[in-house]
């Protein structure tokens, strides 16, 4: 089978500057590539990448690419002319940036060196707060673990008297590259883990880290308005890094207390209030409960247990709300218990002339026994 116009396998025209025959080398060896393509399509990327590989290995080079406009396939084939064997530099720089675009590596020719930088890790604290605090907000401290210099080593990691070694593996880098044909890949040093060295004789009280663990206070500000599972992040106060690298961040998950009264449902508030079966019947005005004191509220005649009442502005002010929200009362009508005997006597003369009335006193009651005769074919 014939090959195909260098030029046309890689997208470009005769007259394309090295840049861009390079850019586009770049951007077809990442499609092609055998780890970017599974199952059935995989031969046929194969196929694609040894292609846009060749086309490229010869288009490259000053030399091939001279020799191969001047006389096409037959200039480059070594079959023929004898053409030189192995591939240019540029191939191999350029392939070695496909590889570390891919996989996340440095690429070729030891850019990145150096002692590897880690940064530390993120700590999280579960805080506790009242329904009262996270409405008002607050100033808190925490002790939170802290890290400080070891006071035997001075942060050295060594014992005393001894030193760390450049790592004899990596060269003091922190990194080694490893190479199988015309992939190289850099990756931590196995033997220091990135810190480029080696501590023979490690201190005994920070066991070679050059820090040891402390506790530390923290102010940290409540703002108002926050509400359960929201977390406040302080930069800065995680784990430090590795290497000097920069630490990681605290974060503070706030988790509401439950509340004796009220129950909280974004910027709104609800609470039960309990009234007798009188104040139901007979209505009248009646306080609750609210963050900020007490509120009033009127009872209309003939109230039912599940009546809900609004009090608007009564809830809280979250933390990107621009008014409040509301309070918002559910009525509970309670049955009297442990009657005397002269109440249950009143009482019962109360029931006998509620069904006297009928139906007037007793609306639900009335539906509801309709309903059962319905049900029961009566």
């Amino acid at each position: 089978m014939a090959k195909r116009d260098f030029y046309e396998v890689l997208g470009v025209a005769k007259n394309a500057s090295d840049e861009d025959i390079k850019k586009s080398y770049r951007k077809l060896a990442m499609k092609f590539h055998p780890d970017r393509n599974q199952g059935d399509a995989a031969k046929d990327a194969e196929a694609k990448f040894k292609e846009v590989k060749e086309a490229y290995e010869m288009l490259s080079d000053p030399q091939k690419r001279a020799a191969y406009d001047q006389h096409g396939h037959a200039g480059v084939d070594p079959n023929m002319r004898g053409g030189a064997e192995g591939f240019g530099g540029g191939f191999g720089d350029a392939f070695g940036d496909i590889f570390g675009d891919i996989f996340g590596g440095q690429g070729r020719g030891g850019r990145g060196g150096g002692r590897q930088v880690f940064r530390g890790a993120d700590l999280s604290y579960a805080m506790e707060i009242t329904l009262e605090e996270a409405a008002n907000g607050k100033d808190s401290q925490l002790r939170i673990p802290g890290w400080d210099e070891c006071d035997t080593c001075h942060g050295s990691g060594a014992k005393p008297g001894t030193s760390a070694k450049t790592c004899s593996t990596c060269h003091g880098q922190g990194q080694v590259q490893m190479r199988q044909g015309f992939f190289s890949v850099q990756q931590t040093c196995p033997h220091c883990r990135g810190t480029g060295k080696i501590i023979p004789e490690p201190c005994t009280s920070c066991h070679g880290q050059g820090k040891i663990k402390k506790q530390k206070t923290l102010e940290v500000k409540i703002p108002a308005g926050i509400d359960d599972g929201m977390r406040i992040r302080s930069a800065g106060n995680g784990e430090p890094g590795t290497n000097g690298g920069p630490p990681g961040d605290l974060f503070i998950e706030i988790r509401l207390k439950k509340h004796s009264i009220f129950e909280r449902d974004g910027d709104d508030l609800h609470c039960a209030v309990p009234i007798s079966f009188s104040k139901a019947a007979l209505g009248g005005e009646i306080e609750v409960p609210t963050l900020g004191g007490k509120a009033a509220i009127d009872i209309p005649e003939g109230t039912q247990t599940g009546k809900q009442f609004r009090i608007r502005g009564k809830g809280i002010k979250g933390v990107r709300g621009s008014y409040p929200g509301d309070l918002y009362c559910h009525i509970t009508v309670e049955t009297p218990v442990k009657l005397t005997e002269h109440q249950k006597k009143l009482l019962k003369e109360f029931e006998d002339s509620i069904q006297k009335g009928g139906g007037k006193h007793q609306p639900s009651g009335e539906g509801w026994t309709d309903k059962l005769k319905g049900f029961f074919g009566g």
